[in-house]
């Protein structure tokens, strides 16, 4: 079993590498969720988070996995016999369209290609067709492709039905791009915390727009441990309505600290020239971008031909302690997935650049020399201090 050093770097869509600041948090002695203590801090992380969400409305902390979160938006918004149009472009928006299925609505669900965004204009034409869709399911991005959709106009779209919600899986991007749920009228939108909020799984963040709200109160599917309506009214008395969650919460607190003092638009920035990085270099050792509509959180690249990207992101981590992720079902073995959220120095990404060069050869001795991939790399470390 391989032993990871501490030059081991975590470079998956999620989880991710986490701030020494907020290690240092998850490492302090337990205190009770019913105490002031927690109360302070508590009060403090709803208030902030609507930072990152870009909203005025309630932002609320479920002790789930984001698909806990996905779930939340549909149970509390949806009744048995909703039509809803669920996009699927990959392994998400499947399961997705599933919970949504499982809980009675009539999904009509609308397939596009892998790698591909949906078209606003097909959405628009299932909306005049359905013009009694309750809801619009789509990813903001869909992790196993690396694809960002248009979600501010798929919201400008909606916006003209007004029994119509736009619920948005953000989870693999909010903190890591521009998606302002009031200035662009996204009705639910559900963030994870292994992602951009660069904490450990266990998290998920949902709210609810004004829109949305509308329908929460008489909404009919099962809904107990989720059920929002709860949650508003222990968090207005200053609680969760169940067990809080207390190292992830006071965790966040020191991640949405660290937001506020740079500024959401300088972390957009940060991981834009990331994702930039990666796929400028990636390309140049003979890689291709999978996704035509790249996302900045995580970029999916199409493996050299005759090459195993299961093998590739083994080999990386295995000999290079490096983790990435690769593909899903009709794209394993095909692509690998780089993500560029959480705390990733510049020494990193060189590093990943490299033994990826490496990688490569080890598979093919003659794909490139050692002398190409050194050159690379220089070029890598260059790049990365003429653009700061």
């Amino acid at each position: 079993m391989t032993t990871f050093q501490d030059d081991y770097s975590l470079l998956a869509p999620g989880p991710v590498n986490i701030h020494p600041e907020v290690r240092k948090a998850l490492a302090l002695p337990m205190i009770h969720h019913r105490t002031p203590e927690f109360d302070k801090i508590l009060k403090k992380v709803l208030a902030d988070i609507k930072v990152v969400f870009q909203t005025e409305q309630d932002v609320f902390l479920l002790t789930s996995t984001g698909s806990g979160g996905m779930e939340a938006l549909l149970v509390n918004t949806l009744s048995p016999g909703d039509k809803v149009i669920a996009v699927v472009s990959g392994k998400f928006g499947e399961r997705w369209a599933d919970m949504a299925q499982y809980f009675g609505a009539n999904v009509i669900t609308h397939n596009v290609a892998w790698g591909e965004a949906v078209k606003v204009s097909d959405i628009d034409d299932l909306l005049k067709q359905n013009p009694d869709t309750r809801a619009v399911l789509c990813q903001a991005c869909e992790t196993s492709t690396g694809v960002a959709h248009p979600i501010e106009a798929l919201a400008a779209l909606t916006k003209n039905y007004p029994d119509t919600l736009l619920l948005v899986d953000a989870i693999t991007a909010l903190g890591a791009y521009p998606l302002p749920m009031d200035a662009w009228g996204i009705d639910g939108l559900v963030a994870g915390s292994q992602k951009a909020f660069m904490l450990p799984t266990g998290m998920a963040f949902v709210s609810f727009s004004k829109k949305a709200w509308k329908f929460i109160p008489d909404a009919k599917c099962s809904r107990y441990y989720l059920d929002i309506r709860k949650e508003k009214k222990a968090n207005s008395n200053g609680e969760t309505f169940f067990s809080s969650n207390v190292a992830i919460i006071r965790a966040l607190d020191v991640v949405l600290s660290l937001i506020t003092k740079q500024g959401l638009e300088k972390l957009f920035h940060d991981i834009h020239r990331r994702a930039e990085f990666t796929r400028h270099f990636a390309q140049k050792l003979g890689f291709t971008l999978y996704a035509h509509s790249p996302s900045d959180s995580v970029t999916a690249l199409t493996v050299p031909p005759q090459m195993d990207g299961q093998k590739i992101r083994l080999h990386l981590e295995e000999i290079h302690n490096i983790t990435i992720m690769g593909g899903q079902d009709q794209a394993k073995g095909k692509i690998i997935r780089v993500g560029h959220m959480g705390y990733i120095q510049d020494f990193e990404m060189v590093r990943l650049i490299e033994c990826l060069g490496h990688t490569l050869r080890h598979f093919d001795p003659d794909f490139m020399s050692l002398e190409h991939i050194s050159n690379i790399a220089t070029e890598a470390k260059n790049w990365l201090e003429q653009n700061p």
